[in-house]
């Protein structure tokens, strides 16, 4: 009898163990799956263009996303006027074609809450004036950009709402940022504010 119970209560306890063991190692292949996300930006639609990013959360990554992404649009009139020197002078601004790519640190956990990014970028410009006609001309530029934001899931599934400001620097590369003798000014400091949709897989 006492050994019936003993060979019982080991095989319980080895399945226990197994059974525990499982979990775990599906536990943790959970935690350590890396995962991607697929996100646009909404305004660039509305101002004419587009917008496609991918972001990576790594394998093991607590903290980190990494991304790239294409996007297009023309620039309303505000962010014009924010450089005084362009200021209701007739500028018509489009940002061609651009590809950046992205480094988000999140505080909490990666693609939750609050984070801190850093892009680089590569933007084709063209841009014409009202005051002269049937003319254009086109640029491209560089842009590093620290950002600040909020992943907000709000339904309770991985679909999140992205608001995010960056401030960054800017330089002109190529091309030519002038028709006829009059110069669009190239801020060396820029600002942007928008927020971006997604989907985490």
């Amino acid at each position: 009898m006492k050994t019936k119970f003993k060979t019982s209560a080991i095989l319980l306890l080895a399945m226990i163990s197994i059974s525990t063991g499982l979990v775990y190692s599906q536990d943790k292949k959970t935690e350590e799956r890396g995962t991607y996300s697929i996100e646009t930006d909404p305004a660039t639609f509305a101002f004419g263009g587009f917008a496609a990013h991918i972001r990576l959360k790594p394998c093991h990554s607590d903290h980190w996303v990494f991304g790239a992404g294409v996007y297009a649009m023309d620039y309303p009139d505000f962010l014009v006027n924010l450089n005084s020197d362009n200021k209701d002078k007739g500028w018509n601004v489009r940002i061609n074609s651009a590809f950046g790519l992205f480094g988000e640190y999140y505080f909490k956990e990666a693609n939750s809450k609050w984070f801190t990014g850093m892009q680089l970028g590569f933007q084709n410009y063209k841009i014409t004036n009202d005051n002269i006609a049937n003319a254009e001309a086109k640029y491209s530029n560089i842009l590093i950009m620290p950002s600040i934001g909020y992943n907000w899931q709000p339904f309770g599934i991985p679909f999140y709402i992205k608001p995010w400001f960056g401030l960054g620097y800017t330089a002109k590369k190529s091309g030519e940022n002038s028709i006829n003798t009059s110069t669009y000014k190239i801020a060396p400091i820029t600002a942007f504010v928008t927020v971006h949709v997604g989907y985490t897989f």
